[in-house]
Parts: structure tokens; C-alpha cells; sequence
């Protein structure tokens, strides 16, 4: 038995696990399983159709340095192979795995979607498609071009949904006035949200993205070589539902974010360089809820954002002492 699923850039509905950012998972035998490739290499196919700026032959190439990028990670094992161009179209549901370009003007704030044809029984992904919307203008060029949107800046995005990574937390936005937001900052590759014409920042990974990937597809150092946090976030004595999370390390200057996960407020961040790390909640009142969750439970947003009181130090290959952070209404 199989079930399709989509992502999109910027409205995204997704499912969760408790880990050091979301991905995208199946119940299977009353267990949260996560959507994963069993087999390496991934093969992937290009359409052979380019659009107004960036032909066939460019797309390709700025997919393929995109698809690297994640490829590269020291401590995950996923790879991918280019097989070759074909006529096919993304979502044909023909179990190849399809990239190319989609005129979808009513997506009018989406640059890209990707979807998933998945294995109920195991949670394999069997076949991973993604349409880059040309109804908005692209560019492969090197510095970026101000005029349009950064193709392997978006791909590196939607390669994350991809291998089964859901959104990320870490950024900050204002309200636009003419609607939806600017990026000011963002810590990761996966927030959901792009950074606009002309930005190339997006084609390189950060921390909590590395931490994602290695954490569905851990080479044989990751799990030893790292640590884990684990904990609460209560308020007024009653588990919180869907805090952000985020350890820094004042060391390196990276961010890993997790979530609250459940009503009892408990969440996992997985992924951190062993040593101590500072520990801030945050609510998710900094852009679309449905960007990040959905679900029957309601996201709490009405607490004001707390440091815990103590470093935490995170061991190398294990967890740490559990803790909790008490936050207060705003």
C-alpha cells in the first residue's frame, strides 16, 4: 500500500518526529517512521524542457550541484546519480524520479514543490518528484541575478523535502505591506520561506540542516561523534505544544532547532557537537503555522520566549542529563 504526500516551499502541511528539526514521517505498526531512500544511489531525472533564461542543459547542471551539496555531507551516506533528460512530467506517479519546470500561475507564492509516492508498509520512499514553478522567472547564473530566482538556491531547498526533511524554524522575518514576508535571516537551508530574486545564500547547508540529513542517513561515525538533548517545555505546570527549540553553541556559533512534539511538551534535538550549549524556546509566532505542522493539537504561541537557566553539555554519542524549561504566558 502507498500514499502520495506534497511539500511546498511556502505552505507546507507536514507530519513530525521528535528530532532536531522535522521530517517527514508514516505511522507503520504504531511507530513513527520516517520517509527514507533504502537504496543508493538515488536516481533522478531531468525534463528536457528549459524555460525563458535557463535551458535544459542549465537546469540540470544547477540541480546536479544542488543535489552535491547535500550528497557531500562527511557524516550522512545519501547519493544520488543523473540517469538522464527525459519527456516525462514531475507527479506522473511512474515511479522515476522527476526535476524540471511547471508553469502553476494560481501558486502564485510557491517557487517549487516536491512529492512523494511512499511504501505505507516499510516507509521507503519509492519515488520523489519536483516541479520548479516558471511561472516565476529563474537564473542559473553564478552571482545571481536580481531580476529572477535563484534556481539552485531553491533546489538545495527542495532536494531537503526530497530525502524526506521537513521545514526548519531557524530565520527571522518582517511582514511585507503589500503581504507575506521578507527573510532577514535564516540558520538553514529548510526554512520555509525564500529569500527573493537575486539571493544565493541558500546554496550552502547549515548546522541544522547538516544535523538533519545526518540524521536520516547517518554515516558510521554520526551517532558516536554527536549528542543529544532531551527535555520539556512546561507552562504553568502543563506540557507546551509546539515550541521551537534551539541549542547554540557558543563555541562554533552553530544553531540546531527542534520542537515540541507532543501535549506533554517533550522534545529531542539530535545532531549537537559535544561540549555545552545554550538552550532558548521560542513560539512559532514568526510566520505560518501550517509551515511547519499539522494536526489535531493545537500549536501554543501565547508564551514568552526563556532561556533555560543552565548550560547544557552535550556528551559525544549519547544523551544528556534531561531538563526542563519553564516559560511564562506573554
Amino acid at each position: 500500500m502507498r500514499v502520495l504526500s506534497l511539500a511546498l516551499i511556502a505552505l507546507l502541511l507536514l507530519p513530525h518526529r521528535a528530532d532536531a528539526y522535522l521530517e517527514f514521517t508514516i505511522s507503520v505498526a504504531g511507530q513513527s517512521t520516517a520517509f527514507t531512500w533504502k537504496k543508493t544511489p538515488v536516481r533522478w531525472f531531468a525534463t528536457d524542457r528549459g524555460v525563458p533564461g535557463v535551458t535544459a542543459s542549465e537546469f540540470q547542471a544547477a540541480v546536479a550541484r544542488a543535489f552535491t551539496a547535500w550528497e557531500s555531507v562527511p557524516s550522512a551516506s545519501i547519493a544520488f546519480q543523473f540517469v538522464g533528460f527525459t519527456g516525462a512530467e514531475p507527479f506522473d506517479e511512474d515511479g522515476v524520479p522527476v526535476l524540471g519546470f511547471q508553469n502553476e500561475p494560481d501558486l502564485d507564492r510557491v517557487l517549487g514543490v516536491t512529492g512523494f509516492v511512499v511504501d505505507t508498509v516499510t516507509g521507503e520512499i519509492v519515488e520523489s518528484d519536483v516541479f520548479f514553478n516558471s511561472a516565476f522567472p529563474w537564473s542559473t547564473s553564478p552571482s545571481g541575478d536580481p531580476t529572477r530566482f535563484d534556481l539552485q538556491s531553491v533546489a538545495t531547498h527542495e532536494i531537503g523535502h526530497f530525502i524526506g526533511l521537513g521545514h526548519s524554524a531557524l530565520g527571522e522575518t518582517e511582514v511585507r505591506p503589500e503581504g507575506g514576508r521578507r527573510v532577514l535571516a535564516t540558520g538553514a537551508v529548510m526554512f520555509p520561506i525564500s529569500f527573493g530574486r537575486g539571493v544565493t545564500l541558500d546554496r550552502e547547508l547549515q548546522p541544522d540542516d547538516i544535523a538533519g540529513v545526518s540524521d536520516l542517513y547517518p554515516d558510521a561515525s554520526f551517532r558516536k561523534e554527536t549528542g543529544v538533548a532531551r527535555g520539556r517545555v512546561v507552562r504553568n505546570g502543563a506540557g507546551v505544544m509546539g515550541a521551537h527549540v534551539v541549542a547554540f553553541n557558543p563555541r562554533t556559533g552553530s544553531l540546531i532547532g527542534g520542537f515540541t512534539l507532543n501535549t506533554d511538551g517533550e522534545f529531542q534535538i539530535a545532531g549537537l557537537t559535544p561540549g555545552p550549549h545554550v538552550i532558548r524556546v521560542e513560539p512559532l509566532d514568526d510566520g505560518d503555522v501550517g509551515s511547519f505542522f499539522a494536526g489535531r493539537n493545537p500549536i501554543e504561541l501565547n508564551f514568552q520566549a526563556t532561556f533555560h537557566d543552565r548550560l547544557f553539555v552535550a556528551p559525544a554519542g549519547g544523551v544528556g542529563e534531561r531538563f526542563t524549561v519553564t516559560v511564562r504566558p506573554k
